[in-house]
């Protein structure tokens, strides 16, 4: 019986690493997205592993992001933006085309991601990323060991948050 339940159990394995693996992925996009002074970078720090790469890939982001080696030099790059006032007066990050691909002892998974970021200078941009990431399990949780990003566009907009009425249908009687 034991033998004929170690695929399901090694199936039930894998499922629980994803789920997990994209908890960490959204809990590190959820505190990007809010960071202040007040942040908790010890928390965002606990999810990427100690010997973690966080780097800007293509001509781009290779050039404005840089590469930070290392669970603490990440910390400290990502508290660059933890100002007051916030670096950010609004950002989103949304994924999209999530693919995981499994080795050994680690999953690296690919995504597209859109980000609308507002800045305290008054500026808005649509931007656009192919996320690829290498998650690795240490010390019992599964973090991010290489987080690879690469610009796909990015553009100036207007301000997202306008104080205007949003369209509604015109109000019909049901008969």
């Amino acid at each position: 019986m034991t033998d004929a339940l170690a695929p399901i159990l090694a199936r039930l394995e894998r499922l629980e690493a994803e789920a997990e693996i994209r908890r960490c992925l959204s809990d590190y996009m959820d505190i990007c997205d809010r960071l202040t002074a007040a942040s908790d970078l010890d928390a965002l720090g606990a999810l990427f592993t100690r010997g973690a790469v966080w780097g800007g890939a293509g001509d781009r982001y290779a050039k404005d992001f840089g590469a930070h080696h290392g669970r603490r030099a990440i910390i400290d790059w990502l508290g660059r933006f933890c100002t007051t006032p916030p670096h950010f007066a609004s950002n989103a990050h949304f994924l999209t085309s999530e693919a995981l691909r499994w080795d050994a002892d680690a999953c690296e998974g690919r995504w597209i991601m859109l980000q609308t970021p507002s800045f305290h200078d008054g500026q808005s941009f649509v931007m656009a990323a192919r996320l690829t990431i290498r998650f690795e399990k240490e010390e019992g949780r599964w973090r991010m060991a290489v987080f690879q990003t690469e610009n796909l566009y990015a553009r100036p907009v207007g301000a997202w948050n306008q104080p205007v009425q949003i369209p509604q249908p015109p109000a019909t009687a049901l008969t």
